[in-house]
């Protein structure tokens, strides 16, 4: 068995190229496997793992396994989908799965939010996600090779947006924007600008918030969180959880966009009162501008 990462054990297989289950796609150098347990990962119970904690977590799954195509190397772990309520039942099959992660050094990406779903927006993230570390990668060797100043980061790479704007080609909420602004032609909103912001807590997630109005007193909110245990996605992560709210805003425009609507003042308060917890924050609150309604 192949060991990765800090572990010298071997606790963590190699995920095999043909194992009856076809990858999902092979990407710059990567396999990526859907739905795997973390049984397929693990080989066996590892130290300072419970034989009830082993029992309930080699059960559990994960999404998305991203593998070395050469050698089936973990890379990270990958799930989608909707927080879990604290002290739920799926809660407490999270917490074991991250146990067993760290104990094996397995890197986990979780991104939480009650829109996104790993069967309709996973392949795309982990797509972007491969992407982005390639390019921090090569922009890291590149610039300490040369000693010049870092290169441009891969979020904001200007090109030819879909509507035909310039912007940054890898705003993975940009199709978001140009449908906010069909919208608003069609009457559906009553803004066609999508707004939001990004914080990251203290020993805690990246958060990224963002919305639209909908009427002139009320907004289709949406939030999103990401978590790196192990674990760096190639761009800020605040960033990126602000633009995943942004695609989840955009899943939401095609549906009825007056149901679950925020109250515009509602909505204020919240930011205010994100404000006023800064010392909580990574870097503190840098949207004050946002908190005058």
């Amino acid at each position: 068995m192949t060991s990765i990462g800090s572990d010298d054990r071997g606790w963590l297989r190699a995920v095999p190229a043909e194992d009856g289950r076809d990858p999902l796609l092979t990407r710059a150098g990567h396999r990526v496997h859907p739905a795997r347990r973390l049984s397929d990962l693990v080989q066996g119970r590892p130290p300072g793992v419970t034989g009830s904690q082993w029992s309930s977590a080699s059960r559990a799954s994960f999404d998305f396994v991203v593998c070395a195509a050469d050698t089936g190397r973990a890379i990270v772990a990958v799930e989608i989908g909707p927080v879990a309520p604290a002290g739920s039942a799926e809660q407490r099959v999270e917490r074991l799965k991250d146990a067993v992660s760290a104990a094996v050094g397995l890197p986990v990406l979780r991104v939480g939010s009650p829109t996104l779903r790993a069967s309709e927006h996973g392949r795309r993230l982990v797509e972007y996600v491969i992407d982005a570390r390639a390019y921090a990668a090569g922009a890291a060797g590149a610039t300490a090779a040369r000693d010049d100043p870092a290169p441009v980061g891969f979020r904001d790479i200007l090109g030819r947006l879909p509507d035909g704007r310039t912007g940054p080609v890898n705003d993975l909420g940009a199709l978001t924007r140009a449908a906010a602004v069909e919208a608003y032609v069609a009457g559906r909103v009553a803004d066609p600008i999508v707004r939001g912001l990004h914080v990251r807590w203290v020993d805690g997630p990246a958060q990224g918030w963002s919305w639209v109005q909908v009427r002139p007193d009320a907004c289709l909110v949406e939030r999103v969180t990401v978590t790196e245990h192990r674990f760096s996605c190639g761009i800020d992560a605040a960033r990126l959880a602000e633009d995943l709210a942004t695609v989840a805003v955009g899943e939401r425009l095609r549906e009825n966009v007056a149901s679950e609507l925020l109250p515009r003042a509602e909505l204020t308060e919240q930011i205010v009162a994100l404000s006023g917890r800064r010392h909580e924050l990574v870097g503190g609150f840098a949207f004050d501008h946002l908190c005058a309604d």
